[in-house]
């Protein structure tokens, strides 16, 4: 088994920046990529950045490239997800996801899930 815990969430301003963490323990060796999703109210859960474990490889969603980072410290087997120039659309709880297969963009090919923290961007 895999945990991931999320930490970093809050309220900002529109334009702020906050760094989200994502911290596995467990058979962290059993996991290739570590992606960031996203649901608000009322909308279905969806896709942000994803990095695969060695940290080589990144996908952003179109609407966070340019503005997310997403990068990983291998020392603390800890994943972030940097994000400026944040947008009220951006509000949402943010939750972490650990692949064992492959970097992906689809939800259902994560097989461990965090607890998610909430993000409020105020305009």
């Amino acid at each position: 088994q895999v945990q991931l815990v999320e930490s970093g969430g809050g309220l900002v301003q529109a334009g702020g920046s906050l760094r989200l963490s994502c911290a596995a323990s467990g058979r962290t060796f059993s996991i290739v990529a570590v992606g960031w999703f996203r649901q608000a109210p009322g909308k279905e859960r969806e896709f942000v950045a994803a990095i695969n474990w060695s940290g080589g490889l990144t996908d952003y969603a179109d609407s966070v490239k340019g503005r997310f980072t997403i990068s990983k410290d291998n020392a603390k087997n800890t994943v972030y997800l940097q994000m400026n120039s944040l947008k009220a659309e951006d509000t949402a709880v943010y939750y972490c996801a650990a692949a064992r297969w492959r970097l992906s963009r689809a939800a259902n090919e994560y097989d461990y899930w965090g607890q998610g923290t909430q993000v409020t961007v105020s305009s």
